[in-house]
């Protein structure tokens, strides 16, 4: 191995979304040594016999396969591992498989690499980043999860798509569960600096759209996308490839960029002691501050479902 470049990157799990993530690395020119981690180690070695193969084509990167020894030094450790759910088997036996999986990495993680900021991956994520926070002893700030960035990245491609403009112009956020209990926050969402509602009565279709029914419409695709998207090819790794690469990107390069990562709520309408997606300024040091966004009054209760369903099941797993 080569000496030590930074940043670096270790990514624990070489499944499809590991390695998706990886390719998406490679080519953003973020990370100066990039080290994949996996229980497989012969795949993984495979994987980066393969992406060490576009060297040309991208910035100077060197991409490893190794063990948690491998991983010092890191910046920025990504865990991706995870196990799937099995045919009969309950939501909450899946959470303890995984939680389980982590009472083995993380300790792995936090004596290989104590400085770098934990990005756990692994559904239900902010359950397993609840548990690598508590596993870890690390202070919140940093341990995330990537919460509801591709949630919010969905929506605001679903909202350009309707509204026939730039997705680069749209902002929005869902936030609360990476999950069923996840909520749009409608009163801040803007296309150029207009509010959406504001923006649906300047529509060219204002007249004949029932703007909140294809609002409602929009979200629902949103929120079950990735069931859809499951039924038709199994999994899901592109997007959330790229939106772990965003993430990368706020905390690699200091930005102090506002992300809707799951981070631990601490005080926000009341609600404390469990992770949900919130709009976070993310650095080098992880998490910044959590931004107490207003909300309306639909949007608090949303709010303050999404957590108490997210309590239930951490009270569940005995965490």
């Amino acid at each position: 191995m080569s000496k030590l470049l930074k940043p670096k990157v270790s990514i624990i799990g070489a499944g499809n979304v590991g390695v998706r993530y990886a390719y998406a690395l490679v080519q953003s020119g973020f990370a100066r040594e990039i080290m994949l981690v996996d229980s497989d180690r012969a795949k993984a070695e495979g994987e980066v016999m393969d992406l060490s193969h576009g060297a040309p084509f991208v910035s100077p990167v060197e991409i490893f396969a190794g063990g948690y020894s491998d991983i010092s030094s890191s910046d920025l450790v990504v865990i991706t591992a995870g196990k799937k759910q099995k045919p009969g088997q309950s939501r909450i036996e899946l959470v303890n498989d995984n939680i389980s999986l982590y009472k083995t990495i993380i300790p792995e993680i936090v004596k290989y690499a104590p400085e770098a900021i934990l990005l756990c991956v692994t559904n239900p994520v902010d359950i397993l980043a609840y548990a690598a926070f508590k596993i870890s002893g690390k202070p919140a700030k940093s341990v995330i999860s990537s919460g509801t960035v591709l949630d919010s990245a969905r929506f605001k491609f679903e909202l350009s798509r309707h509204f026939n403009v730039d997705a680069h112009n749209v902002h929005a956020y869902v936030l609360g569960e990476h999950g069923d209990t996840e909520f749009p926050v409608w009163s801040s969402a803007m296309i150029g600096g207009i509010l959406v509602k504001d923006y649906c009565l300047k529509c060219r279709e204002a007249a004949s759209c029932d703007h909140q029914k294809k609002l409602d419409e929009i979200f629902t695709g949103v929120r079950d996308s990735a069931y859809k998207i499951i039924q038709k090819k199994g999994e899901t790794s592109y997007g959330i490839g790229l939106a772990l690469v965003r993430i990368t990107r706020a905390i690699l390069k200091d930005e102090n960029s506002i992300l809707p990562v799951s981070t631990l709520a601490n005080g926000f309408l009341g609600v404390n002691d469990v992770y949900l997606g919130l709009p976070a300024v993310l650095n080098k040091e992880g998490v910044r501050e959590v931004l107490e966004i207003n909300l309306d009054a639909e949007e608090q209760k949303n709010f303050l479902k999404s957590a108490t369903s997210l309590k239930s099941v951490i009270k569940q797993t005995g965490m």
